[in-house]
């Protein structure tokens, strides 16, 4: 029995380990692709249009909420030390650092990471991604580049919106449900914003797009045959983008403040 679940120990070691090889391979030949020429410009046009163009509802109402939730919950917490001078500064450094990049990339990875998987691996099936080759057409400059870039352009410009929207949130509810006061809330959202908690939910932003257009891209690229191929391929591409987001969420938060 010691031996058995040592070589089941060791086989579950040995796939990691491919899988992250795998992951690493793809990575390198994709930025190579999308760096050097041809350049797709209409593929990289439709994809900033489809990532951010259309996701900017679902990242609207997602800040939006969570913004007024916060300032509902912040008011309630700090309403017990007589502190409640402070919730426009939690909620503005919330949504800025934390909530706007981690909740669109999450809403993103959900959106745009299952349909390009989806897409791609429906390319795998039908050996439509074999006929580029034949065409001497490279696919990861063809799919996988446009892809990546716009997803690394794109987010930081929806979360920059979510920011907005977030904000606005948490002062309607602090305004029109709390009785604060309009001038004194927007002085002190403004007086404990600074530039540097922007650039960290924007750099955090970038990373996340690259993060979820390459998790979708590969497990489309690597999809099995047949419907259910597709199928596991769209659900590895969400779940692997969400937990890679929430430990670059660290990652960056600690290069920053560590």
């Amino acid at each position: 029995m010691i031996i058995a679940l040592l070589q089941n120990i060791g086989h579950a070691a040995f796939r990691f380990l491919a899988v992250i090889g795998k992951v690493s391979l793809f990575t390198f030949a994709s930025i190579r692709w999308t760096i050097m020429p041809p350049y797709y410009m209409r593929q990289l046009g439709r994809q900033m249009l489809d990532i951010g163009y259309y996701s900017l509802p679902v990242v609207g109402l997602t800040t939006l909420f969570s913004g007024m939730v916060l300032a509902l919950q912040s008011y309630t917490g700090f309403a017990r030390f007589s502190a409640e001078d402070t919730v426009a500064t939690v909620v503005v450094l919330s949504v800025t650092r934390e909530l706007g990049p981690v909740l669109a990339g999450l809403m993103v990875a959900g959106r745009i990471g299952a349909s390009m998987a989806a897409e791609i691996g429906t390319m795998r099936v039908t050996d439509q991604i074999d006929a580029l080759d034949t065409l001497s057409t490279r696919p990861l400059q063809y799919l996988v580049a446009p892809r990546l870039l716009a997803g690394t352009l794109c987010l930081p410009f929806l979360v920059l919106i979510g920011d907005v929207i977030g904000v606005f949130g948490g002062y309607l509810v602090s305004i029109y449900r709390l009785g604060f006061n309009k001038g004194l809330y927007i002085a002190k959202t403004l007086e404990f914003l600074q530039a540097s908690d922007v650039v960290l939910g924007l750099v955090k932003a970038a990373v996340f797009g690259f993060l979820i257009a390459l998790m979708g891209c590969y497990h489309g690229y690597h999809s099995g045959r047949g419907a259910e191929g597709v199928g596991r391929a769209t659900t590895n591409a969400v779940v692997s983008a969400s937990i890679l987001i929430l430990i670059a969420n660290y990652l960056v938060t600690a290069l920053f403040f560590g």
